[in-house]
């Protein structure tokens, strides 16, 4: 890397279980107002642009125009897109930085649920020949997940409790969570996961704006440096991947430089029970690092926004010298196929 690239706001909605008073573009703008409000900048000082999001939420073909008209793409804006979650979207600009085509750059990102069944919609990303024509929906696949996992004796129904109950008291003092405090692990959803193993549904967006350099340091009292970024999958066939294991999320660590020096701090886009479980022996994290105190994925789970929230949270949480070295992480499609890890640091106090 030839840049120093920050972190330098990050800003995100209340996440709802429905917003049908309101538009993507209506949910998104306060969002857009206020990360830029925290730099002082406004919409012509950003160097760079780039969205994601998904058509298949939306129900229409090229549904990010929408919310780009509320951005402001007049007078014309270098702008991209990512049909993924925001995480990708801030990989896209983190590169555009390191080029030197741009100082600052905003990463938005935004999700609407409710309108339709999301356990359907997201068989889209399934292989269309041999996998997507028997309808298996997410929640059906991970608990495939977890019955592999309890089956090789790396987990079972109590620790799932266990991981559900502590991620949504730490949401208690996550005024944006939709989840909070005590909740039953309810019945089965699909055995062995129960309802509080399972993420809910809801819409929500959030945004972050990088910067490089001495750009940064003017922007925030301390920058959240991005010191090691990268992204892997796997195969997309589920009968030839360990359910038990995510090689990619542990190669895209050891490329961002997880392993080099311990985290303190770690944000799992783990939206299942059993998937924490996956993810904590890939990264290796030990109890000693804290893990989602923002309540992760279990207490919200904007589909598109979550994984770039976990980035802003874990930013946050170094802006505020509540962490050094934090860990961020986000997923996308069927029992973590896709992962992105990133390494966040500030300045030493």
């Amino acid at each position: 890397m030839t840049r120093d690239i920050a972190v330098v706001a990050f800003a995100q909605s209340d996440v709802r279980r429905t917003t049908e008073e309101s538009s993507e573009v209506e949910m998104l703008m306060p969002v857009l107002h206020e990360v830029l409000d925290r730099t002082g900048l406004k919409t012509a000082d950003i160097g760079f642009t780039c969205s994601g999001s998904s058509d298949y939420l939306a129900g229409r073909a090229f549904s990010f125009t929408l919310a780009l008209d509320g951005v402001g793409a007049w007078p014309p804006i270098a702008e991209s897109h990512v049909e993924m979650d925001g995480a990708w979207a801030l990989y896209e600009a983190w590169v555009k930085l390191l080029t030197g085509d741009a100082d600052t750059a905003l990463v938005y990102s935004y999700g609407k649920s409710s309108p339709g069944r999301l356990r359907d919609v997201l068989t889209r990303q399934l292989d269309p020949y041999y996998v997507a024509p028997l309808w298996p929906d997410s929640v059906a696949l991970a608990a495939l997940q977890a019955r592999a996992l309890i089956d090789a004796g790396d987990t079972d129904e109590r620790e799932l409790a266990e991981i559900a109950a502590r991620s949504r008291r730490a949401a208690t003092l996550n005024p944006h969570a939709q989840q909070r405090g005590a909740h039953p692990q309810g019945e089965y959803v699909v055995a062995p996961l129960r309802h509080g193993d399972c993420p809910p549904v809801g819409d929500g967006a959030a945004a972050v704006i990088l910067a490089a350099g001495d750009r940064a340091r003017e922007l925030c009292d301390r920058p959240a440096w991005i010191r090691g970024i990268d992204h892997r999958i796997e195969a997309h066939s589920l009968g030839v991947r360990d359910l038990t294991d995510s090689p990619s999320t542990r190669l895209a660590a050891e490329k961002a430089g997880v392993f080099e020096r311990p985290v303190d701090t770690a944000e799992l886009h783990a939206p299942f029970t059993s998937q924490e479980v996956v993810l904590r022996k890939a990264l290796k994290l030990d109890d000693s690092v804290r893990v989602n105190l923002s309540g992760g994925a279990l207490a919200s789970n904007p589909v598109m926004a979550a994984g770039l929230i976990r980035i802003g949270e874990a930013a946050t949480r170094v802006q505020r010298s509540e962490a050094d070295r934090a860990l961020a992480h986000a997923t996308s499609g069927p029992c973590l196929q896709q992962n992105l890890v990133a390494v966040l640091e500030g300045d030493p106090r």
